[in-house]
C-alpha cells in the first residue's frame, strides 16, 4: 500500500517498532500535554484563501542563514537514529543531502559527527549542542564539528532539567548494548511564535519545531512568521519505513503538500507569506 501522508509512516512505525523504541520515539515527559498541544495548535489556524491569482508557477525554495533550500523543511535534532534504522544518521543526512535540505544533528546520535559528515560530503548540516558544565567538554565537541565541515551550532537553551519520561520510566528504556553514544566515546511552545517573530524584529531568523505534520501546517508556520520548520519524529518514521529512501518520501510529500498550500493560499514563492493568509479559530 502506498504511503500518502506523513501519519501513514506514523502508523507503519508503530506497527514496527519494539514498543519500548516506539515509546521513547512517541512521548514526551509527564501527562505529554506540550506534545499534543503542539499537534493541535495548527488545527487552531484557518487559511484566508485568495483566488484568481494565476498559480502557473511556484517556488519553494528559500534561504537559510545564505544557504539555499529546496523548501522551508529541514531535519531537527532527534537521538538515536539506528533504533529506527541501522545507519541511522548516516541515512538521515543522505535523505537531506538529496532533498537539498537542513540536518540538525543531535548531541546523542548513535554515529559520530565525522561519520555522519562523511556519509554526506556535500550536506547542508548543523550541529545540535548542550553546554556542558564541563566547558571543556562543550569546547572539545565544537571543535570536532568545526574540524566535521558542520556549517552551523543550535544551542538547546530549554533543559535545564530533563522531563520525567513516565514510559521510559515503566519500559527501563536503554540503549542496545551495541549501541553508543558515538560523540561522547572515550569521555564523558507553539503558541509563542508570533510573540516571538515581534520580539526579534527581524534582527535574527526565527525556526520552529514541534506538532508539524502536513504541508499546510509548514505553511501555517511561515505565515506567522517562522524562517524554516524542522520535523523530528516524522524523519525518525521515515527511517524506521526504509531508511534513506524512507525519509526522502517523507520529505517529498511534506514538500508536495507544501507547494499545494502554496498554490490553494495564492502564494507565488515563499517570500510572499505573510500573516495575512491567515486566522485564529474563535472557538
Amino acid at each position: 500500500m502506498p504511503m500518502i501522508c506523513l501519519s501513514d509512516f506514523e502508523d507503519y512505525a508503530k506497527k514496527h517498532l519494539p514498543k519500548s523504541t516506539w515509546d521513547f520515539f512517541a512521548a514526551g515527559a509527564d501527562e505529554c500535554c506540550t506534545r499534543d498541544d503542539n499537534l493541535l495548535a495548527y488545527k487552531r489556524i484557518h487559511f484566508r484563501p485568495r483566488m484568481l491569482r494565476g498559480m502557473s508557477v511556484i517556488d519553494t525554495r528559500t534561504m537559510l542563514l545564505g544557504t539555499e533550500i529546496s523548501f522551508p523543511v529541514g531535519i531537527a535534532p532527534t537521538s538515536f537514529h539506528r533504533l529506527a534504522w541501522p545507519d541511522g544518521e548516516k541515512s538521515t543526512a543522505r535523505a537531506a543531502e538529496a532533498m537539498n535540505t537542513c540536518y540538525i544533528t543531535s548531541t546523542f546520535s548513535t554515529f559520530s559527527m565525522e561519520e555522519i559528515a562523511a556519509a554526506a560530503p556535500n550536506g547542508f548540516r548543523w550541529f545540535q549542542l548542550y553546554i556542558y558544565r564541563n566547558r571543556a567538554l562543550s569546547e572539545g565537541l565544537v571543535r570536532r564539528v568545526e574540524a566535521a565541515g558542520f556549517q552551523g551550532l543550535v544551542l538547546t537553551a530549554d533543559l535545564p532539567y530533563t522531563g520525567k519520561r513516565r514510559d521510559d520510566i515503566r519500559n527501563n528504556f536503554q540503549l542496545p548494548p551495541h549501541m553508543t553514544v558515538k560523540n561522547f566515546e572515550g569521555v564523558f511552545e507553539i503558541d509563542a511564535l508570533i510573540e516571538i517573530v515581534d520580539t526579534v524584529q527581524d534582527r535574527a531568523e526565527v525556526y520552529l519545531d514541534g506538532g508539524i505534520r502536513t504541508g499546510s501546517d509548514v505553511l501555517k508556520a511561515l505565515a506567522l512568521g517562522a524562517k524554516c520548520v524542522f520535523l523530528g519524529r516524522p524523519a525518525l518514521w521515515g527511517l524506521t519505513y526504509k531508511g534513506e529512501e524512507g525519509l526522502r518520501e517523507v520529505l517529498q510529500i511534506l514538500h508536495d503538500e507544501f507547494r499545494l498550500s502554496m498554490a490553494l493560499a495564492g502564494c507565488h514563492n515563499v517570500s510572499g507569506i505573510g500573516r495575512n493568509l491567515v486566522q485564529f479559530s474563535k472557538l
